[in-house]
Parts: structure tokens; C-alpha cells; sequence
């Protein structure tokens, strides 16, 4: 070798040039479309959770539940009927001006064949809750209610509004006298109002209902059961004994009863069972 020559050529450079056809790559089959006998399986995708089903789960604390196309409405009726007056925002409200427009539209709905009226209510404003009663009793579709915790007071009138109606087997009823917040004029004039938003009353639950007045007026006026108050509670299956309500029993029940109804409502407007 020579001293001159520099094997390594200009600096940074490697004398070795490439080979001008690269090596073949050895044979490999084609690739199968996924299906094709033989052809390796189809990797799986990962589906992650959606922005709305993470929402659901920070602001709920559970899984959104699929939604399932039915004929069934549930209306649920929970914490205090505001009436005419705002209540504070701490206390938890069912409103009468959302109701009423609702049950309008679950009348004219098509799709809906039937209204489940679920109540865990303390009671509220009386005007509104006999609006929602009278309402929920004048539907032309079959209605089921079920009383879950508590239906008492003016609650009272839009359990047994339904056709039929259920309380669970631990659940309550409070019946006393219509009473007043605020300030109260003490005039005759007063307990004449009183009185006959009393009889309006009496008068709804007995027509809706299998108690006869004189005996739910002496639920409603019969003393020694509520402290500092006079009425009557009533638990699961004395509301049942006294007439009140048809049928203890829980949702799955209730769910039932409100199918059966369906079919026969069908049968007997001539509309196509499915």
C-alpha cells in the first residue's frame, strides 16, 4: 500500500460505494384482506369514554344509562311543589309550571302510550298540586303512580290522581289539615277559604280513591299521632287497608301493572298491539 494514497479518500468520506441493486427482500405472501380465510385477525380499536359520558360520570358519579326507545313516560315528582311562590334555592323543588306543559305534551305524544308517576314528595303548594293531580287524572292514557319514601300532604291527591296506584312497603303518607304560611288575616273570611280548599280537596282523594270521607276526615283530624299537629301517617300497606292506595308494591311492579293497562287500553280504542 501506498503512503500516498489515503485509503479513507476526502475526509468524512468512506470509499465503499453502495451496491446499485439493493438486496432482495425475501418473499413475503401478500397481505389478505380481513375475512379472507388465513388472513391474520383485524387489530382491535380501544374505544374511550366520551366527553358526555365523562361528564355524566364527575357531575352523577355513575355511567350514563343507555338510552332505550319506550312507550312508557316517567314523571317524577320529588322534594317540595312550588306553587306561585319562588322557594329557596337550597330546597329541592318540583315546579308546577314545568309539569303542566309536560303532561300536555305526554297527552298529544304519539310514541307515548303510558305515564309512570314516580313521588317522593313532602307536599307544597295546594293550589298546584291539585293542577297536577287534575291533570295527571284527566289523561286519556293510562297512568300508574308509586310512592317511594313519602307522598304526603298535597301529595297525597296526585298519588291516587293515577289509575292505579302503588306505595312501597316502607314508604309514608301524612294527612292533616290544609294550613297556612305567612301572614294570616284573622277574619272569618279566612277560615271560609280555608275550608273550602279543604273540601276541595277531601272531595278529590275520595273520588279518586277507595276511602270514603268520613274516614279519611278522621285521618285528617285525629290527634295524638303528629307531634304539636293533628293528622294521621300512614306506612306502606295501612294506606292500602284504609283505601288509599290500590296495591303495595316497586317499581318492577308498577312497570307491569302500567303494560297490562297499555294492552288493554289498545284493545279497547282499537289500536294496533305490537
Amino acid at each position: 500500500m501506498s503512503g500516498d494514497q489515503n485509503i479513507w479518500g476526502h475526509e468524512g468520506e468512506y470509499p465503499c460505494t453502495p451496491p446499485e441493486n439493493p438486496p432482495e427482500e425475501p418473499n413475503t405472501p401478500p397481505a389478505r384482506e380481513p375475512g379472507h380465510p388465513g388472513a391474520s385477525p383485524a387489530p382491535q380499536r380501544v374505544q374511550g369514554r366520551t366527553k358526555e359520558s365523562m361528564e355524566s360520570i364527575k357531575e352523577l358519579g355513575a355511567s350514563p344509562v343507555p338510552e332505550v326507545k319506550s312507550n312508557i313516560h316517567c314523571l317524577t315528582i320529588v322534594g317540595q311543589i312550588e306553587g306561585h311562590l319562588v322557594l329557596p334555592p337550597q330546597n329541592k323543588t318540583t315546579k308546577y309550571e314545568h309539569l303542566i306543559p309536560q303532561l300536555v305534551a305526554l297527552e298529544q305524544s304519539p310514541e307515548v302510550e303510558g305515564v309512570l308517576v314516580v313521588l317522593n314528595t313532602v307536599g307544597g303548594d295546594v293550589e298546584a298540586g291539585l293542577a297536577i293531580a287534575e291533570m295527571i287524572a284527566s289523561l286519556s292514557k293510562p297512568t300508574v303512580s308509586i310512592v317511594l319514601g313519602g307522598g304526603h300532604s298535597i301529595g297525597v291527591p296526585i298519588a291516587v290522581a293515577a289509575r292505579y296506584s302503588f306505595i312501597a312497603e316502607t314508604a309514608s303518607m301524612t294527612i292533616h289539615p290544609i294550613r297556612l304560611n305567612g301572614l294570616v288575616i284573622g277574619v272569618p273570611q279566612t277560615y271560609e277559604y280555608l275550608d273550602k280548599m279543604q273540601d276541595r280537596v277531601v272531595r278529590f282523594v275520595t273520588q279518586h280513591s277507595r276511602i270514603s270521607e268520613a274516614s279519611f276526615r278522621d285521618l285528617m283530624f285525629r290527634t295524638g299521632e303528629l307531634a304539636r299537629d293533628i293528622g294521621t301517617v300512614l306506612i306502606g300497606r295501612e294506606a292500602v287497608e284504609k283505601g288509599l292506595i290500590d296495591e303495595v308494591g316497586g317499581v318492577g311492579q308498577a312497570v307491569n301493572k302500567l303494560k297490562s293497562m297499555i294492552e288493554e287500553w289498545k284493545l279497547r280504542n282499537g289500536v294496533p298491539v305490537q
